[in-house]
């Protein structure tokens, strides 16, 4: 009987500091990962403005709710943040389809080399980073109902008798709900729907999609308002789930690019689930086992040390490690890429 406690225990354990904070961590990672395959699959660059577009779009939901906040504007149990949203992917959309306009689309019209375009978008990224700088300052700030909890390690403790907790935040559950529910209606959209199949198309051959009818200007309209919702979403749940820090998101970019190319650069499904191998990986590689042995050997064999294969400070040289093998054995990723 103890020993069962003792397993149950070390599973608990495990939930609570590896498997639901990966999931969480893994959704977030997800969306970004699909901004990065879409834009590169429909509009053929790699766009390193990725993380501080998420950053962008989280900025105007943290100022939104603050504001609602002061107006005494709330969500009951849910975060006030979920109210922004729509007005955030509002501002994240039309910024979006401004640098387009008066950035990007010079260099697409000339056909442009993908390198060309990559470097561009390093310089929206700088422009990005200081348009945040010069609105909400270089501070972190917090989701102030951020942090509302669905269950309580105490309560749980109390439930059970174990020894060990468990602690789910509704953030948590709100972001693999709203993952689940966005990333399902967006490949509906691009395998079920006319504008999808066109936006397929485009990206299979773009000289037959222009023979075909199909318009260039939509398709490539269709595709940043897509990439707004998803790295505002994205950016918002991360920043409700860890705090919003303005320049932390262009540390993301990292994990993001290698959970596309994980995947399969320019396949959704693989950055998908390549959000999550990422995640997984940088989770389970730095988290300290000392409890969890200790739970599941006999005294003379427990560790003294923290038994982590790399600490948290080299979290992302994980990320960096798994797209260097992924690069170096299967370049087309865990699935075949440029598929959208």
């Amino acid at each position: 009987m103890e020993d069962n406690l003792e397993l149950l225990n070390a599973v608990i354990l495990l939930l609570n500091y590896t498997v639901i904070p990966a999931i969480t961590y893994g959704s977030q990672l997800a969306l970004g990962a699909i901004f990065v395959t879409l834009i590169y699959g429909v509009l053929r660059f790699a766009n390193f403005a990725t993380g501080d577009m998420m950053s962008f779009g989280t900025m105007f939901a943290v100022l939104l709710t603050y504001y609602f906040q002061s107006v005494g504007v709330r969500l009951g149990f849910l975060p006030t943040a979920l109210l922004t949203l729509p007005l955030a992917i509002l501002a994240m959309i039309l910024y979006m389809l401004f640098i387009d306009k008066f950035v990007f689309k010079y260099y697409r019209i000339n056909k442009s080399a993908p390198v060309q375009l990559a470097m561009v978008s390093v310089g929206v990224m700088f422009v990005t980073q200081a348009i945040i700088r010069i609105i909400i300052g270089p501070f972190d700030r917090r989701f102030m109902d951020g942090e509302k909890f669905i269950l309580k390690a105490s309560e749980f403790k109390e439930m059970t008798g174990l020894s060990e907790g468990l602690t789910i935040k509704s953030t948590q559950a709100i972001t693999l709900v709203v993952t689940i529910i966005l990333v399902s209606t967006l490949f509906w959209f691009l395998n079920k729907t006319k504008t999808g199949t066109s936006m397929r198309a485009y990206s299979d051959n773009e000289d037959l999609a222009l023979l075909s009818g199909i318009d260039p200007k939509k398709v490539v309209m269709i595709t940043w308002i897509i990439a707004g919702f998803l790295a505002t979403v994205g950016g918002v749940l991360y920043g409700l789930d860890k705090s919003y820090k303005p320049f932390v998101y262009f540390n993301n970019m990292l994990p993001i690019f290698a959970a596309a190319i994980v995947g399969g650069i320019g396949n959704p499904y693989g950055a998908f689930l390549g959000g999550y191998v990422i995640a997984f990986a940088e989770i389970l590689v730095t988290y300290a086992y000392k409890k969890f042995f200790i739970y599941l050997l006999p005294e003379f064999l427990e560790p003294d040390s923290l038994v982590q294969l790399l600490s948290t400070d080299y979290k992302f040289a994980v990320s960096f490690s798994i797209l260097v093998i992924v690069l170096l054995f299967r370049p087309s990723g865990i699935f075949e890429g440029k598929k959208i």
